[in-house]
């Protein structure tokens, strides 16, 4: 009787054992991915998500500074056409009366 518990013991140990050894295993297995993954990134030149986001920032700042420039070139074109008719205007004027002054 005594033999078949200490049979069961040696199992157990013996379990638990493998359990700890595949334990290390999982570990090393994961980190050897994990470098291996890093590894092909950096090959293949791709961008941390801190540096994506950071160029996404980036160009949602100068899209929005694009947009006020756009507006700010459109407000300055309509003061310029608008200075163009007055100028216009006081130019025909001055004719006129130039005309009308040399026919007297």
């Amino acid at each position: 009787m005594q033999t078949k518990g200490k049979l069961f013991d040696d199992v157990a140990k013996v379990a638990n054992s493998a359990a700890g050894v595949f334990s290390g295993f999982k570990g090393e297995l994961e980190g050897l991915v994990k470098d291996r993954i890093e590894r092909m990134m950096v090959e293949m030149d791709l961008v941390t998500r801190e540096e994506f986001d950071a160029v996404q920032a980036m160009a949602a700042k100068a899209r929005q500074e694009q947009e006020k420039l756009a507006e700010r070139v459109e407000t300055l074109e309509a003061q310029v056409a608008s200075l163009k008719k007055t100028t216009a205007k006081k130019t025909a004027a001055k004719k006129t009366a130039a005309k009308k002054a040399s026919s007297d």
